[in-house]
């Protein structure tokens, strides 16, 4: 295995830096305003096709998280993992009937301006600090560290060195505002989707020819057969037992407990995420009602396809693991280390379709860093620089501090990020602590939304109380799955939410009203029939692999 790229597979790398590099510098020219203005720069108000939105939220959302981090627990635990990618779709279907009009109704261009439109500013002002810290310390520095291991083992550079080039690179795109962004992305997607099957096809046909075949087909008939046990969706407590990374073993149960990654706290995770998310909805939120609808739905098909791209491959190199096969390149110190299982199929290719793979895995990483940076710009400048240090500032200036705070969010996640490298499946890392935070986000914005007794100190209450009473019930309940405890804290703090309410009468006379419309969750008929058919394919799969 070469854990170097040939010269045909760094033509093919430069290829694609040229061909996004060269398109971003062109939309950026031929999109430029006259004057800056922070509308264009932070959202593309107008400038987004459905296309370009969909790609966009995928490009964004796919990054070594995913292809390195959900590989890795696909070789730990196999296909239910798939169920952050499945079940995202559905997500996003409701995120686009309930509350993206919501959102565009409004004029809501970022999540504190929600919160102090609906609550208070003091509410928006402690979430916008909250997220700041979240997107830098932990989104940014995962996907650059994750993104710095795999491209340092296939590329034989040194990890510190990839972490400064994937910031030098992310810098360059992210510079040019969201339109710029939003349009590469539909290159980075591109990109990812055919490197990502390659990478796919390799693996399968790894597994045939392990068994005396070829063929991607046979392989994934031979995977079927082979590694049945991989091939649940829906887990049992002592069903999976998996590696943990760190010499031991750990109940799969633990990170997705049965039933409830259908009915359960999965659905606070994934509204969090795809609905009240700066770093997903931005995305959104410049464009009309029909044309936004229209991205989510796009997005949602490409979640359905995922899977095949981030889970099956690592699936794949587990068969191969027990079969004999990469004893040590997936193990370190004597630790099986899942989350080295896709580096390693990507070091199989041959020369130019690793290029490709390489240029897709790349993609992956700089689409997900330049939208986290400008979603953690646009907080900073839109909810706190403009507010609280110059609430005068002009149009141009806000861009100016915008791009100054994407270049110091990035260099600080570029220090921070070498500290993620001791823990064992990443994923799973990123999983756990956001399910710290994503109960009360969804309490908070739910009953914003739908219950308009809630008060502003309900809302700063549930802000508070969220983290303390995850860790609480974490130290009470050490064996409690981290999901569930998502669900009973998002209970907690949402009864806490309508309690204070409920006894806060002067808080109920100054309740800020956010106008919804019934009418507007009224689907167009192209639209419904894309969301029953993501809903018949969600079905269908979950009953094969039940």
């Amino acid at each position: 295995m070469s854990g170097q790229l040939d010269t045909k597979d760094i033509i093919v790398f430069l290829i694609y830096f040229v061909l996004v590099s060269g398109y971003g510098y062109w939309i950026y020219r031929r999109k430029k305003s006259a004057t800056a203005d922070t509308k264009d720069f932070f959202l593309a108000e107008g400038t987004l096709t459905w296309w370009a939105i969909g790609a966009s939220l995928i490009a964004s959302n796919i990054s070594a998280e995913q292809f390195i981090g959900m590989s890795g627990s696909g070789f730990a635990m196999g296909l239910a993992i798939a169920s952050y990618e499945w079940m995202a779709a559905a997500t996003l279907i409701v995120v686009a009937v309930f509350l993206l009009p919501i959102y565009l109704r409004n004029k809501i261009y970022t999540m504190p301006q929600f919160l102090a439109q609906r609550y208070s500013p003091l509410v928006a002002t402690v979430m916008a600090v909250f997220w700041l810290v979240v997107y830098v310390f932990v989104n940014l520095t995962s996907i650059l560290h994750l993104g710095a291991l795999a491209v340092s083992t296939i590329s034989g550079i040194s990890y510190e060195g990839c972490i400064l080039g994937l910031t030098i690179f992310a810098v360059f795109i992210t510079l040019g505002g969201m339109k710029v962004i939003g349009y590469t992305d539909v290159i980075q997607v591109l990109v990812l989707i055919l490197g990502g099957l390659a990478t796919t096809y390799l693996a399968l046909d790894l597994v045939a020819q392990h068994y005396g075949s070829s063929g991607a087909l046979k392989g994934l008939s031979l995977l079927g057969e082979n590694a049945s046990s991989h091939f649940h969706m829906i887990l049992n407590p002592g069903q999976m037992m998996m590696p943990d990374g760190e010499g031991g073993q750990k109940d799969a149960y633990q990170d997705l407990p049965g039933i409830a990654v259908l009915f359960g706290a999965m659905w606070i995770a994934n509204l969090s995420y795809w609905g009240m998310n700066q770093y997903i909805t931005q995305r959104a939120l410049g464009a009309d009602l029909k044309t936004a609808r229209a991205g989510l739905l796009f997005a949602a098909f490409l979640k359905l396809l995922m899977p095949i791209i981030v889970v099956l491959p690592g699936i794949a190199a587990f068969l191969l693991f027990q079969q004999g096969e990469f004893q040590t390149e997936i193990t370190e110190n004597g630790f099986v280390k899942p989350d080295k299982a896709y580096p390693v199929l990507i070091n199989l290719l041959p020369t130019g379709l690793k290029g490709l793979s390489f240029a897709a895995l790349t993609a992956a990483i700089v689409a997900s860093l330049a939208g986290k940076a400008n979603s953690i710009s646009t907080i900073f400048t839109l909810d706190l620089y403009k507010k609280y240090f110059n609430r005068d500032a002009s149009e141009a200036n806000q861009v100016r501090v915008g791009r100054i705070a994407i270049v110091v969010a990035l260099i600080i996640g570029a220090f921070v990020a070498p500290v993620l490298r001791n823990f064992g499946q990443a994923f799973q890392f990123i999983q756990n602590f956001t399910g710290l935070i994503s109960p009360g986000i969804t309490a908070i914005f739910l009953l914003g939304f739908f219950w308009k007794k809630t008060t502003a100190n309900a809302a700063l209450l549930g802000a508070i109380v969220t983290i303390p009473a995850g860790i609480a019930l974490e130290q009470l309940m050490s064996n409690l799955p981290f999901m569930h405890r998502m669900g009973w804290v998002f209970l907690i703090v949402a009864g806490l939410m309508v309690l204070t309410s409920l006894l806060d009468k002067k808080g109920r006379d100054n309740v800020r009203a956010i106008e919804v419309d019934t009418s507007d969750f009224k689907t167009a008929p192209g639209f419904t029939i894309g969301m029953i058919v993501v809903a018949i394919i969600l079905g269908v799969l979950y009953s094969v692999f039940w």
